[in-house]
């Protein structure tokens, strides 16, 4: 079950927010608040998975609020005002989302934030599982089986029930989902930075916005992938 606080100074906007919350299994509402304020001693008390919150309130913004916290929940943001996405985005909040909110967009968000607490489940999933350092893998294509050595390997692209891998000899096509396969892969050498790519750690050239560089090739970074990959890159520094 998932627990969630809402705080918004506009009873419409609360009521509204769990009107659409209700119509999703395994999410419930701990608490109601009018502003940030009134949201400290719940959030110190009560654990809270996904926190829905305003950001232009008295005495204390929701971007303020939720900067101030030494560990935050998963936020998603709502508001009347489209001025604060950048300051909202960088805190890597699950989305962010304008009055008035349809079901249909409050849907696109709710999903966002189950596929992100899936994907932080694999990765403590991974780091729990005690896996040994590993010097290759087999990828079987063509009714062969491929050693291939991990240090060789570039990147995975995805195509549906099939993977790519790309290594600094050739690429390999195997029958293979995407998802099972990072689960067998060293989880201090690769990452996943969209549904449809895996790539090497130690091949990134460059990030930019929005993509990662690797054999001069951009490959794309998804929204819901970027906090790893800035995990990463901070803890590079």
């Amino acid at each position: 079950m998932y627990r969630c606080l809402i705080i918004d100074d506009e009873p419409i906007a609360i009521r509204l927010i769990k009107n659409h919350l209700a119509a999703f299994a395994d999410f419930e509402v701990v608490a109601e608040c009018n502003d940030a304020l009134e949201a400290m001693p719940v959030m110190a008390k009560e654990h809270i998975d996904l926190l829905f919150c305003d950001i232009q309130m008295p005495q204390i913004t929701g971007v303020e609020f939720v900067r101030s916290l030494a560990h935050p929940p998963k936020v998603i943001f709502i508001t009347a005002y489209r001025d604060y996405a950048i300051d909202a985005f960088e805190l890597q909040v699950v989305d962010y989302l304008l009055k008035p909110i349809s079901f249909e967009r409050f849907a696109k968000a709710i999903n966002n934030f189950l596929e992100l607490d899936q994907l932080h489940k694999n990765a403590n999933k991974k780091e729990n599982s005690g896996n040994k350092i590993r010097e290759f893998i087999f990828l079987k294509a063509d009714k062969k089986h491929y050693k291939v050595n991990i240090d060789d390997i570039l990147y995975f692209e995805s195509l549906g029930d099939y993977v790519i891998a790309y290594t600094t000899e050739r690429k390999i096509v195997t029958k293979e989902r995407i998802g099972r396969l990072f689960e067998t892969l060293p989880n201090d050498k690769f990452i996943q930075i969209h549904r449809g790519y895996i790539i090497s750690v130690s091949r990134i050239e460059s990030v930019g916005p929005g993509f990662v560089e690797i054999n001069k090739k951009k490959l794309p970074v998804g929204r819901n992938y970027k906090p790893e990959l800035h995990k990463l890159l901070q803890n590079s520094k």
